[in-house]
């Protein structure tokens, strides 16, 4: 009776490293894959931003007092950027935690049962894995929608038929790479929480 019972326990925590591997590792590539990609866009817009400031200025001219730096670039556009950062930033927090789920899976099929992490840590682990995706998505949902309002500004602000001369009107690639960052941001958060919630609601049950 003994041996079934442990024979029992072993498949199921075989069952349970199993699900925490393969979810880990979906949750980290995915997290990883576009969080790369977002981290990109924002690293071409802040390059195009300074770009631009640096392309507004006349020659011979240093950036100062009665020196208008907004010529070059959209306003209003840094406070997408600011947020895309900050959801990167939470992002690498939800890839730590990903990282940490394989390596629970990892010590679940180790012999010595000593080194077997607990149901509580496992739990917390996934916890805090959903709360960070939860915010990570806030953050770049506010930074998105910064942006796409911004853009939205720009196009009614637009006369119709007439040409542009004002460059802060113009809808430029920078813009909309700023708008995509945030959008992969969602992406890699939405992710890395649905996979933490489905696998503590298959533990919780």
């Amino acid at each position: 009776m003994e041996i079934v019972e442990k024979q029992s326990l072993e498949s199921k925590l075989e069952k349970i490293g199993n699900v925490l591997r393969l979810t880990g590792w979906i949750g980290l590539s995915a997290q990883i894959g576009f969080g790369a990609i977002a981290l990109l866009m924002v690293m071409f817009a802040i390059a195009g931003r300074n770009f631009s400031q640096a392309a507004a200025l006349p020659p011979g001219v240093a950036p100062g007092i009665g020196v208008n730096l907004n010529r070059g670039f959209t306003p209003g556009i840094g406070i997408g950027i600011f947020w895309a950062v900050c959801g990167i930033l939470a992002l690498l927090v939800g890839i730590y935690f990903a990282f940490r789920q394989t390596q629970f899976a990892k010590r679940l099929r180790h012999a010595d049962t000593m080194k077997h992490p607990t149901k509580l840590e496992v739990m917390n682990v996934l916890r805090l894995s959903a709360i960070v995706g939860f915010v990570g998505m806030l953050l770049t949902i506010l930074g998105g929608g910064a942006t796409l309002g911004v853009l939205l500004s720009k196009t009614i602000a637009q006369p119709q038929g007439v040409a542009i001369y004002d460059p802060t009107r113009v809808i430029r690639s920078i813009d909309i790479m700023v708008a995509m960052a945030n959008m992969g941001g969602i992406a890699a958060h939405f992710v890395g929480a649905v996979t933490a919630l489905s696998v503590f609601e298959w533990l919780h049950r």
